[in-house]
């Protein structure tokens, strides 16, 4: 199963966002497609330790929220980082445009692949989820890039 879910990761999800430009709105939320990529980017880079956070969640509410992971349950719309991790509103963006977001992304999920080759088991830091490993990851990012996809119209549950 988490293969498939990689393979929709560094495939599906690239042929999907380049049916979204620069000017496609949202069915939700505050985010304009490039601010979406770029969340998107950033958050494989957590994972990857590139961008760290401390963990935000009560400790006695991570198995609670690891079942979540586990499952097939989609995120909800509207569904937001605590304010504690990503604020209120979208971050200012970095890259000149769409497409430059997008070849981040791509350069973002590889390194995400490469990160663990050797050390599938190794444990990073998500703030809300606590310690993931390679396959958790693969869950969550799955579940995160799905949320957005649906988000810009591009994938129906």
């Amino acid at each position: 199963m988490q293969e498939q879910k990689l393979a929709f990761i560094k495939n599906d999800l690239f042929s999907l966002l380049g049916k979204i430009t620069a000017d496609t709105k949202s069915n939700w939320g505050k985010m304009n497609a490039q601010q979406m990529v770029e969340h998107v980017a950033a958050f494989f880079n957590v994972s990857t330790e590139k961008i760290k956070f401390d963990l935000v969640s009560p400790e006695e509410h991570l198995p609670k929220y690891k079942e979540f992971l586990l499952s097939d349950k989609p995120f909800r719309e509207n569904t937001k980082a605590p304010a504690t991790v990503l604020g209120e509103e979208p971050m200012p963006l970095r890259y000149k445009n769409y497409e430059e977001a997008l070849q981040k992304l791509h350069v973002s999920v590889e390194h995400f692949e490469a990160y663990f080759k050797n050390e599938p088991d190794r444990k990073t830091i998500h703030p809300v989820f606590g310690p993931l490993n390679f396959d958790e990851w693969v869950l969550l990012h799955y579940k995160h890039v799905t949320h957005h996809l649906r988000q810009f119209g591009v994938l129906e549950l």
